[in-house]
C-alpha cells in the first residue's frame, strides 16, 4: 500500500474525532462548497471529475482501516473503526454520498453554492464532513481556471479591438510556462489542466496526461519547439548569430512558429542586428514566424519596444480595424507576466498602433502558484443536520467577521433560464433537495448529480467543459 493511497489518511488529524461531536439522534448531515468572494467576481468551476476518479472511485479495505485505526490511536485521537467497517461490508467500501455541482466550466458568480455533498445512509451522516480536506481542494484547480478565464477576457477585449481574426488566435494567446514553479508533479498537472479550459497552449507535459486520464482528451495542448538561454549562451556572445541561425536552419519551416529567446546579453542589438540586418532575408526566405522572446526588462515597455524594433525591419500590414500586424514576426512576453500586466501591455501596444496579433503571453508563477484558497475566499461548510427525525439549519456566523457567515438548510443553486442569472436559495425542510418543484418563476436546477453511492453518475469531457467556459462573457 502507497503510504498516500488510504482514503482515510487523506484528511485533517480533527476530523478522526467529529463522528462524536455530532448531537445524538443525528442521522443525516448536508455540506456545501462556495467562493465567500475573493480576487474576482465570478468562478470557473473545474476539477470535481477528476478529484472522484482519483480518490473516491477506490473502494476502502479492511486493511486500510487497520492502518488508519493504528496510526490514530499512536497520533492520539479516536477512530471510528465500526464505522469505517461498515462501510466496508454494507457498501463494498465506497463512500454512501450524494455530490451534486454545477457542470464544469460553468462560470458562477461568487456567493453561490458549486458543489453541495450528502451522507445517504444513517449510520454514515458523518462521512461528508471527515471528506471536507480532500473534497476541498477543489478550490485549487477552480482558482486556476478562474484566474486563467479572466485573462482570457482581457485578451479578447484587445483582439476583438484590434484584429481581424480574434477567436482564431485567442486560444493561443497565453501559454502555461508555470510546471517548474510548483510545488509538485500533481499541483503542476491539475493547475496545467485548468488553465487548458480557456487555453490550448501549453508547455506543462503533465496536464496533458491529466486530461487524458480524468477527462477524455487524447490531447489538450499544443507548443512549438523554442530555445532557452543555455542553448543560445553556450555558443558564446561572439556567436550569438550563429545560435540563432541554427534555429533558424533546424525549425524554421513553411508554415511552422519557432520561439527564440533574444535577451540573453542586449535585446535591442539582437533585433537590430542579427534577426532585423543578418538573418532577415533567411527569415523572410523560411517562410516560418519566429517568435522573439525577451526575458528581462520592464514588461510593459520592453514588448512595446521590441515591436517597434521589429515592425522597422519587417514591416506591417493593417487589419481591417486599423492596427499594424508584423510580417513575418511575432513577440512572446513571459517574464513578470501576470492579469494585471497583460492588460497593461496590451493597452501600451494597442495605444502604439499594434493590432493585438503581435503578442503572445507566457505564465507560470502567476498562474500555477501564485494563490491560494484565500485567492477566492473558498470553504466547505456544513448547511444543515437531521437531528430526531427533523432538518434543522447549520451555520455560523461570527461577530468578528461577517464575511465568514455561511449559508444555512440544504442548498440548491438556480439559474434563470432566459437571463443566466445564478441564485442559491434553501430546499423547505419537508421538500426534496434534488425535485424541480417550486422553482421561482424562469429559474431551473443549475446543479446535476454527479457521484452518488460510489458511482460517477456525470462523465465529462474536456471539450464540453471548454464550450461552457468559452460562451460566458463578463
Amino acid at each position: 500500500m502507497h503510504y498516500l493511497d488510504n482514503l482515510l489518511l487523506n484528511t485533517d488529524s480533527y476530523k478522526a474525532s467529529h463522528w462524536l461531536q455530532y448531537p445524538p439522534g443525528t442521522d443525516a448531515t448536508f455540506f456545501y462548497v462556495e467562493s465567500r468572494g475573493g480576487l474576482y467576481d465570478r468562478t470557473v468551476f473545474f476539477g470535481l471529475q477528476a478529484i472522484l476518479k482519483q480518490y473516491l472511485s477506490k473502494p476502502i479495505t479492511h486493511a486500510e482501516v487497520d492502518a488508519a485505526r493504528d496510526l490514530f490511536l499512536a497520533h492520539g485521537l479516536p477512530f471510528n473503526e465500526e464505522g469505517w467497517r461498515y462501510i466496508v461490508d454494507q457498501h463494498h467500501g465506497l463512500m454512501p454520498i450524494r455530490i451534486r455541482a454545477v457542470p464544469e466550466g460553468t462560470v458562477v458568480p461568487v456567493h453561490n453554492a458549486l458543489m453541495t455533498i450528502e451522507s445517504t445512509d444513517p449510520q454514515a451522516f458523518w462521512v461528508p464532513s471527515y471528506l471536507e480536506t480532500m473534497l476541498l481542494r477543489i478550490w485549487y484547480p477552480v482558482t486556476v481556471a478562474t484566474t486563467s478565464w479572466h485573462a482570457k477576457q482581457t485578451i479578447r477585449r484587445f483582439l476583438d479591438l484590434t484584429s481581424d481574426d480574434p477567436e482564431g488566435q485567442l486560444p493561443f494567446k497565453l501559454h502555461d510556462f508555470g510546471s517548474r514553479g510548483v510545488s509538485s508533479v500533481e499541483s503542476a498537472a491539475i493547475g496545467g489542466a485548468a488553465h487548458l479550459v480557456n487555453f490550448l497552449g501549453t508547455d506543462t507535459v503533465s496536464a496533458l496526461l491529466f486530461a487524458k486520464a480524468f477527462y477524455h482528451e487524447t490531447m489538450a495542448g499544443y507548443s512549438i519547439p523554442a530555445a532557452e538561454h543555455s542553448t543560445i549562451t553556450s555558443w558564446g556572445r561572439e556567436k550569438e548569430v550563429e545560435a540563432y541561425r541554427n534555429m533558424l536552419a533546424k525549425f524554421a519551416k513553411p508554415g511552422a512558429l519557432v520561439a527564440v529567446v533574444s535577451d540573453s546579453y542586449d535585446i535591442y542589438n539582437a533585433i537590430r542586428q542579427h534577426w532585423g540586418s543578418t538573418l532577415r532575408q533567411q527569415v523572410i526566405d523560411s517562410g516560418a514566424t519566429v517568435v522573439i522572446r525577451p526575458d528581462s526588462g520592464d514588461p510593459v515597455t520592453v514588448v512595446l519596444q521590441c515591436l517597434e524594433l521589429l515592425d522597422e525591419a519587417f514591416g506591417h500590414t493593417m487589419s481591417a480595424k486599423g492596427y499594424r500586424v508584423l510580417n513575418h514576426v511575432r513577440v512572446i512576453q513571459g517574464d513578470g507576466v501576470n492579469p494585471d500586466s497583460i492588460r497593461a501591455i496590451l493597452e501600451h501596444i494597442t495605444a502604439a498602433g499594434y493590432a493585438a496579433d503581435n503578442v503572445a503571453f507566457g505564465m507560470g508563477g502567476a498562474l500555477l502558484q501564485r494563490l491560494d484558497r484565500d485567492t477566492q475566499k473558498f470553504a466547505l461548510k456544513c448547511s444543515a443536520a437531521r437531528v430526531d427525525g427533523r432538518w434543522i439549519d447549520v451555520y455560523k456566523d461570527p461577530v468578528t467577521d461577517s464575511g465568514k457567515q455561511s449559508k444555512r438548510g440544504r442548498l440548491r443553486l438556480l439559474r434563470h433560464r432566459e437571463y443566466g442569472q445564478f441564485r442559491t436559495v434553501s430546499v423547505p425542510a419537508e421538500a426534496d433537495a434534488t425535485e424541480e418543484v417550486g422553482l421561482p418563476l424562469g429559474f431551473e436546477d443549475a446543479m446535476v448529480t454527479v457521484w452518488e453511492n460510489g458511482r460517477l453518475i456525470q462523465d465529462d469531457n474536456l471539450a464540453a467543459i471548454r464550450h461552457r467556459a468559452d460562451v460566458a462573457r463578463l
